[in-house]
């Protein structure tokens, strides 16, 4: 049986061959796979900087420097996976609701075959395409959504799809289960009392920064739990919750984040939980200083696929 794991880099330098995700091949494929690691490199549903589109290459570039054994989780992602590059897939430019269609038909093969995504954008409109999908599947799903921003507004310049309503449409279109679904990390200027009160109002847990600071990490990881309890779930994880200072490469940074060390542990306290899916979103190129929010982006990434196999790890029995 073939298992698909990255290239030794000392063996190869880590300059040689195509970039892909931590060295990983890069295969169309969803036979003998646990995860795929895969681009949606969309960004026209952005209000203010664009570029994100360049987002999963980015990450790629930067992510040759990943290896397989996570010492603070103590375990090899591939002693226990096999997962590929899955590639990108085709977006329409300036059109979200044919995007979301694309996604939704480039998702389904690896649904079906209980691959986890491992999803990078692309501004964070295409959450919605990848919730339609999950939905496919497995109907009402949780949601943990770790950002500056709620993204629950009714309409931005008029429009219905863009990257700060996709969590608003879910809602409405009936994909998420409400009751288990829980945002954390929402901070900055707004328009009024409503842009958080809003996602409350339609069923979600909100967790602003400044609840985070006042309670601890640990009561925020124990809210989480209790929250989500024992279902399915999706993450979404926007680089922008995390402080510009670890993070600048991001559309509509916010200041009063976590720290890049913090970033990482908030998806390593999502083990025992049953994540169904990943996206992480929102890098952007341009404005990444010394590609330091690509070494952030690429690390959370990682900590996305650690989670994979301790959950295989748990349950074959080994640990």
């Amino acid at each position: 049986m073939t298992k698909y794991q990255p290239k030794d880099s000392s063996m190869s330098p880590r300059f040689v061959g195509n970039r892909t995700f931590m060295r990983l091949e890069q295969v169309r494929t969803t036979d003998n796979i646990d995860f795929a690691v895969l681009g949606v490199p969309f960004d026209t549903a952005a209000s203010n900087r664009t570029g994100q589109r360049l987002g999963p290459q980015h990450i790629r570039d930067f992510s040759v420097l990943l290896r397989p054994y996570n010492p603070d989780m103590d375990i090899d992602i591939f002693e226990y996976c096999s997962g590929v590059d899955y590639g990108d897939i085709d977006i329409i430019p300036g059109n979200v609701l044919r995007t979301y269609d694309n996604i939704v038909e480039g998702l389904m093969p690896l649904l079906e075959k209980n691959v986890i995504p491992v999803i990078m954008g692309g501004d964070h409109s295409i959450s919605l395409g990848n919730l339609r999908a999950f939905h496919k599947k497995h109907g009402e799903i949780a949601l943990i959504h770790f950002d500056a921003h709620g993204d629950t507004w009714e309409h931005y310049y008029g429009e219905k799809y863009m990257h700060g309503t996709p969590f608003r449409r879910a809602a409405e279109e009936g994909l998420l289960d409400l009751e288990h679904s829980i945002q954390v990390g929402m901070r900055g200027p707004l328009y009024g009392p409503d842009d958080l009160e809003d996602a409350r109002n339609l069923g979600f847990e909100v967790i602003p920064m400044k609840e985070v600071r006042e309670i601890g990490y640990d009561n925020v990881m124990k809210r989480i739990h209790e929250r989500v309890q024992d279902r399915p779930v999706f993450v979404t994880y926007d680089i922008d919750f995390v402080d510009p200072a670890y993070a600048p490469g991001t559309g509509t940074p916010e200041v009063g984040g976590p720290t890049s060390y913090e970033a990482l542990e908030y998806v390593r306290g999502l083990d025992g939980l049953d994540v169904v899916g990943f996206d992480l979103v929102e890098v952007l190129p341009t404005y990444d200083s010394n590609e330091i929010t690509a070494v952030l982006a690429s690390a959370v990434i990682y900590e996305m696929l650690t989670l994979i196999a301790l959950k295989k790890r748990r349950l074959e029995g080994k640990n």
